[in-house]
């Protein structure tokens, strides 16, 4: 069974600017520039059938124009516990629309809702228990300045990862583009 994500991609230039955000903190496993994306929807596990028919549904994407993504700083999710650092991502309408599309039709194709809430970030480090609160919290108040960080995207990307490791490498599974 596949292990599938829904996501944006983040170009290379936005994930050199990110490096300099690596480093300095106990316990975080840094995600690769390369692997940097914006997750819409991850459906986890699934069976090869159900892999195929979001394929499908997903090629019904409709046509619209480019979706502006700003990068606009750090966070961290878990509060007391945390669990990883992220860039946080402005949820603007173009963005909310493309994730509700695109979550409508993987349901339809048959993956069961999502639980969470759709939170636009991206992924810097995931973190292991060392990385105590103290620790994250002298992290993002000593990190550089955050400058916004925008690009553009023209395309959903369907990602397959390897089970357990979380953070890639990433397999680039199919591309729908907007138009």
């Amino acid at each position: 069974m596949p292990r599938l994500f829904t996501a944006l991609a983040v170009p290379a230039a936005i994930g050199a600017a990110l490096a300099p955000f690596r480093g300095g903190l106990p316990g975080a496993r840094w995600i690769e520039p390369a692997d940097h994306h914006v997750t819409l929807r991850f459906l986890g596990d699934v069976p090869l059938a159900l892999a195929e028919d979001a394929v499908e549904a997903l090629s019904e994407l409709r046509a619209r124009p480019a979706v502006a993504i700003a990068l606009d700083g750090l966070a961290v999710f878990g509060g007391d516990r945390p669990r990883s650092i992220l860039a946080s991502v402005a949820a603007t309408p173009e963005l909310i629309d493309l994730q509700a599309e695109q979550e409508r039709l993987i349901r339809r194709a048959g993956a069961k809702p999502e639980r969470c809430r759709f939170v636009p970030h991206v992924t810097l480090a995931r973190l292991r228990r060392e990385a105590v609160p103290e620790a994250v919290a002298l992290y993002l108040s000593q990190a550089p300045p955050f400058a916004p960080l925008r690009f553009s995207t023209t395309e959903v990307v369907l990602y397959s990862a390897h089970d357990s490791t979380g953070g890639g490498p990433y397999v680039v599974e199919a591309m729908f583009p907007f138009a």
